[in-house]
């Protein structure tokens, strides 16, 4: 008997000491009423964004273009991650207004009140979990959202036809490069930049670039225009073979002269080829990614990719603190007295604060791209208006 008293003492001992039982009763007891429904709401979620966004095309492409099930369900599975990200902030939205609800309800919290337990102490948990979620969204969003997405096109191509190793083509690649123009009479370039050459193509597809233009402005009096029907890069002597094309020269009286050639050489950085190859959604790209991707758009002197660029960078960030957002919304919404919320009701309300959320920041952005709003201000300043209405729902719940 005493044997077994020990041994029952012992595994007691070992399990208060266990990093669980080293939180406080009130906040395990807090998170044992978020963390379930909080799990209920990534599901639920999660499955609603993948059937509308993902897997209804994927059943029609099933049936109409014949991709195998078995790639179909490979396709949904690496999807996954972009729709988690998006679930994540408003799980814990959806979570907080109903735990907190509940516990409003039944009084629970009135009690913890009457204890002289402040609201923004019960709440505590709530942050700390959303803190959490803020850095597991920002994981996901960095490392597995790009990779999953780019095996999720591959497989899909692969599915339809296309092979593996084929890359994506690129339509209409336009780099602008800057420099200092070199007078004729001098021999000198001049001091300040200006617009040195003009490289567009048609289109880039396996590191060859089809119906390719190449305006050259780098001396001040001679004009060169290159047109070629196909250009390939080559790195060991750093310059673009350019193949059955001519080149139209005006000098300075402004005669013209026009040779056609059936493979030209011309010194040219690689900066097409690393425009060609940036993704077109920033969702497909890293944080170190994007901002390689804004140094190349700095290159090219397009104001509103660079802007649009700068705008996503911030929303790299933005998009995780939503879960914050939402926690301190939705827990100081629950915890109001006057608050009874059912299942559907808790559903209903955290719909709404999700759109008026993601309308305002898709308005903000694009105040951003167009340039009316600084890229960092357009990103952040949904979640600082948001946070500033959290803080006062929360004013207002401790003062019931």
């Amino acid at each position: 008997m005493k044997l077994s008293n020990q041994s029952l003492i012992k595994k007691t001992i070992n399990k208060l000491s266990t990093p669980w039982y080293a939180i406080p009763l009130i906040d395990r007891w807090l998170l044992g009423q978020l963390i379930p429904p909080m799990l209920f709401a990534i599901s639920a979620f999660t499955v609603i964004s993948l059937s509308v966004g993902v897997m209804f095309d994927l059943i029609r492409k099933v049936v109409e273009y014949g991709l195998p099930l078995f790639l179909a369900l490979k396709v949904l599975f690496f999807s996954l991650p972009s729709f988690l990200v998006l679930s994540f902030p408003m799980a814990v939205l959806l979570s907080t207004l109903l735990a907190y609800g509940k516990l409003s309800s039944n009084s629970e919290l009135l009690a913890l009140k009457s204890l002289g337990i402040k609201t923004s102490r019960f709440i505590a948990p709530a942050i700390a979990l959303s803190i959490f979620m803020t850095g597991l969204t920002f994981y996901f969003n960095d490392n597995l959202v790009p990779k999953s997405n780019r095996l999720a096109e591959t497989t899909l191509r692969a599915g339809i036809g296309s092979s593996f190793g084929e890359e994506k083509a690129r339509a209409n690649i336009m780099f602008s490069r800057y420099g200092y123009r070199i007078n004729a009479s001098t021999k000198k370039p001049r001091q300040n930049k200006s617009l040195t050459h003009i490289f567009y193509a048609a289109r880039y597809k396996n590191k060859i670039m089809k119906n390719v233009t190449v305006l050259d402005f780098s001396r001040e009096d001679f004009q060169k225009i290159l047109k070629a029907k196909s250009a390939r890069f080559y790195k060991k002597n750093s310059s673009w073979i350019f193949y059955d094309g001519s080149i139209v020269s005006i000098n300075p009286n402004g005669q013209t002269t026009n040779i056609k050639f059936k493979e030209y050489t011309y010194p040219f950085i690689e900066g097409p080829i690393e425009l060609a190859k940036v993704p077109k959604d920033a969702n497909d790209m890293t944080l170190k990614e994007a901002l390689q991707a804004e140094k190349i758009y700095k290159n090219t002197g397009n104001i509103k990719e660079i802007r649009r660029i700068q705008v996503r960078i911030q929303e790299k960030f933005t998009l995780p603190c939503a879960c914050l957002v939402f926690s301190l919304i939705g827990s100081s919404l629950g915890s109001k007295s006057n608050l009874r919320s059912s299942k559907s009701q808790g559903f209903g309300l955290s719909v709404i604060l999700i759109l008026i959320y993601y309308v305002m920041s898709f308005v903000f952005s694009s105040f951003g791209v167009k340039g009316l709003l600084a890229p960092i201000f357009a990103a952040w300043l949904p979640v600082l208006i948001s946070l500033g209405a959290g803080v006062y729902f929360l004013r207002k719940s401790s003062s019931l």
